[in-house]
This record gives structure tokens, sequence and C-alpha cells, in this order.
């Protein structure tokens, strides 16, 4: 008796130093130093700091309703995010199955019955007797985290999760940009095909009339021929324009989560191709860069990583557990006794002959960390000459379209004028074909100077990570009932907390990614 407290004080000491040690590299920022005083000229001139502007809706600055409600439809349909959407919901049920690491591991109950017939087995009729043989055990047994296998691999599933998180945010920059690009990809294909049929019919009067003078014997048969040729060409193009068109709205119906069809809602106003000649930005560029989604998901995957080194290296250590056992036996016999069982005490292994396998394992995990270390500095690079791109292409674009824009007015006025002279004998009929070749190819060049313009501010948007932030709920009521049907989910159909659109190395110092999650 005087022992017991002795040893509860052990036991209590044991368990409060389990997970005091924790093994393997604490999380360090693979951030280099020159992203935090990055800067690119192109993007200073193409991209206007305010602090009032929000890159979570950059498609509000083109004033398109219908825009605006084909991202909305996407936002709640297209498959691509609503699979990134449920990876978050397996990250949760991963990060659960971590966490019952701190609790028992083996936590078994037994419970058995057999008929005894005694006169069976002795072949003595004297004691022939037969009875039922009852038994009912629970056995307990805890691995301490002594060394930090449980916490770190709680670490690890809690910066997976977060990772999970970013990679639906990244989804839903990639989704955006796509919708909006599409979308204007058919506004532009529509306003060509508009040009193309206007010219069209410009050239196919010109046709009549040449063909008129053509007979009456006021013009020879060239001028006739070249007015065909330059009509059937350019009317061979409206065929390849018109595919065009129904292809666009087809790919933009299954963005949005729709089957390929008409989408009789595009009918209205087609052909409008906006001209914005800025990106309006909320922070620095620098900043704008860690906060994308894609760059944090890499960041957060190197402190999963990270975490898994030091559940490598516990397993180089003894293995201390607590192990308990409850027992109970009873006969149906009359007068037999009725007996019970309790033990408990430590238990320790330890892998001492591996040949070299744990600290290989070890090594692996470590190698690992160090190629999601480059593909993050990677990542940040590639991130940068994103922006600084898109931001040069939109400059150029913007500076091509001013040049053909005053290029296009003056090839109409050049049509009027040729048109003019040759009606009046001034001039011969090429002058007339020449300037219809190029006003139409002076239209085409402009509408395509502009739709270039447009794709490089969206690509601008996306390589700085605008449009991460939804309102829609991560799964949908009819998701979320079926799953429900088929699994027991508990409460984690339920939407986690929401992660601020900020790097892992920003979030507070000492505060364990754990407990900033939702406990499912």
């Amino acid at each position: 008796m005087a022992n017991k407290p002795g040893r509860a004080w052990a036991l209590l000491a044991a368990a409060t130093l389990g997970g005091c040690v924790r093994l393997g590299p604490d999380f360090q920022s693979p951030r280099q130093d020159w992203i935090d005083h990055w800067d690119s000229s192109a993007l200073a001139a193409a991209g206007q700091q305010r602090p009032q502007a929000d890159s979570r809706q950059w498609w509000a600055q083109f004033d398109d309703p219908l825009l605006e409600r084909l991202i909305g439809i996407a936002d709640a349909q297209n498959p691509n995010l609503r699979i990134a959407a449920l990876r978050i919901l397996e990250a949760r049920a991963q990060l659960g199955i971590a966490r019952s690491g701190r609790y028992p591991q083996v936590q078994q109950a037994s419970a058995d019955a057999f008929y005894l017939d005694r006169n069976q087995y002795d072949g003595a009729p004297e004691l022939d007797s037969s009875a039922w043989q009852y038994g009912a055990g629970f056995d307990i047994g805890w691995e301490l985290d002594f060394w930090g296998r449980y916490s770190r691999a709680i670490e690890s599933a809690d910066a997976s999760y977060f990772a999970a998180q970013a990679n639906y945010e990244d989804a839903l920059v990639l989704l955006r940009a796509q919708v909006a690009q599409t979308y204007f990809t058919l506004r532009t294909a529509e306003a060509r095909l508009r040009i193309a049929r206007d010219n069209a019919r410009l050239q196919q009067r010109s046709l009549a009339i040449t063909e008129r003078l053509f007979r009456s014997g006021n013009s020879d048969e060239l001028d006739l021929q070249q007015a065909k040729t330059q009509y059937l060409g350019t009317l061979s193009t409206v065929p390849e324009l018109e595919a065009q068109v129904a292809q666009t709205r087809n790919a933009l119906a299954v963005l949005i989560g729709q089957p390929p069809g008409s989408l009789p809602e595009l009918a209205a106003e087609t052909g409008l191709v906006p001209l914005v000649d800025q990106a309006l930005l909320d922070d620095v560029p620098a900043n704008l860069l860690l906060r994308r989604p894609d760059v944090r998901a890499a960041e957060w995957q190197v402190a999963a990583q990270s975490a898994l080194i030091g559940v490598a290296e516990t397993d180089l250590y003894p293995s201390i557990s607590l192990l308990g056992t409850i027992g109970w036996s009873a006969s149906s016999l009359d007068g037999s006794p009725q007996t019970a069982s309790l033990g408990a005490g430590p238990s320790l292994t330890w892998n001492l002959f591996d040949h070299g396998r744990l600290r290989n394992n070890v090594r692996v995990q470590d190698a690992r960390l160090q190629q999601l270390i480059e593909a993050y500095r990677d990542r940040v690079r590639q991130a940068a000459r994103e922006a600084d791109d898109a931001a040069t292409g939109l400059s150029k674009a913007l500076e091509r379209e001013r040049i053909l824009r005053e290029a296009a007015f003056s090839a109409k006025r050049s049509l009027t004028l040729a048109s003019a002279q040759y009606r009046e004998g001034y001039s011969d009929f090429q002058r007339v074909l020449d300037a219809q070749r190029a006003l139409f190819a002076q239209q085409d060049g402009y509408l395509l100077a502009r739709s270039a313009a447009l794709s490089s501010l969206i690509d601008l948007y996306r390589a700085l990570g605008g449009g991460w932030y939804s309102s829609q709920p991560l799964l949908d009521d009819a998701t979320r009932e079926q799953m429900s049907q088929r699994t027991d989910w508990g409460e984690l159909l339920n939407e986690p907390p929401t992660q601020a659109n900020t790097p892992m190395t920003e979030q507070p110092a000492n505060t364990p990614a754990a407990a900033q999650a939702e406990t499912p």
C-alpha cells in the first residue's frame, strides 16, 4: 500500500512529460529575401494602387452584370471547384484521425460464451455436468507522446488542411479568370463576326456595281473577278467565326457547370468588348504575390512535410506505453465462483536493429522537405514572372490598340475617298479593293488588340491572386444531403472556419495551426 502513491506519481510524471519533447525541426519559412523588396516597373505602369480596391471581385471593374452572374453560377456549379471543396472535407477528416492519437490508441472490449460438456471430455459419468462459461474483458493501451510523434502528426495534418483551403481558393482564382477570359473571347468573336459580315455586305455592293459596269461595257472583266475574289474571301471568314462563337459558347457553358447549349442570356448585347487601361491593386506587388493561394498552399505543404520529419525521428527512440486490462469470468454451475482481474503497467518497445531503415526514412522525409522548399521558391519566382509578363502584355497591348484604332479610322476614311474617286473616274478599281482589304484587316486587328489587352488584364489579376474569396458555401444542399445519407459525417459537413488570406509566416507567432482550426 505504501508504494501506491509513488507509483501514481510516477505515472503522472510520465503522462506530464508525454508530448513535452517534440523531435524534428520546427517550421522555418522558405521565403527568400528578394521578395520583400521586389517591384516591377511594368507592374507600376499597368497597375494603380488604391486602398479601397477590392481584388477579390476584380471583375466588377468591367461593369458587366452578365459576367458577374456567370461567375456566380460557376462558383456554385463548376465541378473542379466542387472537387477542391470536397478535398477540404477530406483534409478535415484526416486531421480528425491525427488528433485521435492524443487519446488511448488501443481500446478493445471482448466477450465470449461457450458450452462445456464435462462428460464428453472427461468420460466419467459420476462427474457428468454441463455448463455455460462466460467471460468479458477490456484492454487499453496508451502510447505516451513522449517524443512528439502525435503532436507532429497533428501539426502536419493541420498544415495539410490549410493547404487544402488554399488550393480551393486557388481553384477559385483560376476559375474566375477562365470564365472572364472565355466570356470576353466570346464577345470578341461575336464582334469579329459582325465586322466580317459588315465588310462582306460592303464588298458585295461593290461586286454588284462592277458586275453592272461589266455588263454595260464600262468595265473590264478583271475588275469584276477581283471584286468577286475579295468578296468571297471575306465571306469565307464568316463560317469560321460562326464556329468559333459556337465553340466558345459551349466552352463557357461547360465551364459554369452547364451542358453545351445556346445560353440564351448571352444573346443580349453581343460583341461588346470593354477596354480597361489599368489594374486596380489594393496592396504592394510583393504582398500580393505572397497572398496568392498557390503560393500559400506551397508554404503550408512545406510546413506539413517539416512535421513529418519529426514523426519519422520518433521511430528512432523507444516507445513508452501504459497498458491496462480488466477481465471477468463466470460459470452457470451452481456454486461456481465469479472471478475478476485487473492489471496495469508500463511498456517499452525499441526497435534497435532496423539495419538503417528508420534512419533512412528520416532522410527520405528530409529530402522531400527540401524538394518542397525548392518548389515553393520556384512558385514565388514563377508568380513574379507571371505578374511582370501580364503587366508588360497589358501595356504593349494597349499601345498597339491605340495605334490600330487610328489605323482603322484611317482605313475607313481611305475607303470613302477611294470609292468617291473611282465613281468620279479619277482612279481605278484596284484602289477601292485595296482600301476594302485594308479596312477589314485593320478593324479585325483592332478587335484582336482590345481582346489581347483584356486578356492581359485578367492574367494580371490572376497572377496577383485576385478573386480568391467566395461567400458561396463549400457544398450545396443537395450534395450535403447525399453525403449525410451515405455516411455519418457528424459536424464535418458544416462550414469550416475561413482562414485569413495571409501567408503562413504572417499568422500569429507561437500559435499552433491546430488551434486555429475547428475541432472535427
